[in-house]
C-alpha cells in the first residue's frame, strides 16, 4: 500500500468520527417545539431555522473532508488496475467433460466396485456372527380400558 492511500484512509476515519461526535452532540431541530407554543418564539416553529450555528458548519466540513476522501480510496486503489480484469473467476480455466464409462447405469458416474458384506457394528473381530432373524411387523392389541363403576345418583328433593 501506498503512503497516500493510509494517509487518506487516517484523514476518513478521522472525519467520520468528527461527524458521528459532531452530530450526537447537537440538539435536533423538533427540541424547541414543545416550547414554541407557550413562549414569544413561536415564529421559529414555521419560519426559518436562522443562522447555522459552529456545530452545524463544522459537520458540514466533516463530511465534506468524509467525500473527498472516499473518493480519493476509490482511486488511489484502482490507480494501477486500468484495462485489467480483476474479478473472481480471471483465473478460472474450462476443461473438457469426462464421458461416463460405458457400463455405467447413473450418466456421468463410473461403476463402483462389489459392495462388501455388511458386518454388523457390534460384531467381533474373529468370532462368527449369528445371521439376523427376519423381521416380521406385528400389530400391538389395542389397549384396553378398564370398566368405571356406575356412581349412584343422590336422592333427589332433601
Amino acid at each position: 500500500m501506498s503512503w497516500m492511500f493510509n494517509l487518506l484512509l487516517v484523514v476518513q476515519i478521522l472525519s467520520s468520527l468528527a461527524i458521528i461526535s459532531l452530530v450526537l452532540l447537537q440538539q435536533g431541530k423538533g427540541a424547541d417545539m414543545g416550547s414554541a407554543f407557550g413562549s414569544g418564539s413561536a415564529g421559529s416553529l414555521f419560519g426559518a431555522t436562522g443562522a447555522a450555528n459552529f456545530m452545524s458548519r463544522a459537520t458540514k466540513w466533516a463530511a465534506v473532508v468524509f467525500f473527498i476522501t472516499t473518493i480519493g480510496l476509490a482511486y488511489v486503489a484502482n490507480r494501477g488496475n486500468t484495462g485489467q480484469d480483476t474479478g473472481i473467476m480471471q483465473n478460472f480455466t474450462q476443461t473438457a467433460p469426462v464421458a461416463p464409462p460405458a457400463g455405467s447405469p447413473v450418466p456421468g458416474v463410473a461403476p463402483s466396485a462389489p459392495a462388501a458384506p455388511a458386518v454388523p457394528l457390534n460384531a467381533v473381530p474373529g468370532l462368527p456372527t449369528a445371521p439376523a432373524a427376519p423381521v416380521t411387523p406385528s400389530i400391538p392389541a389395542a389397549p384396553t380400558v378398564p370398566a368405571i363403576p356406575a356412581v349412584p345418583a343422590a336422592p333427589i328433593g332433601k
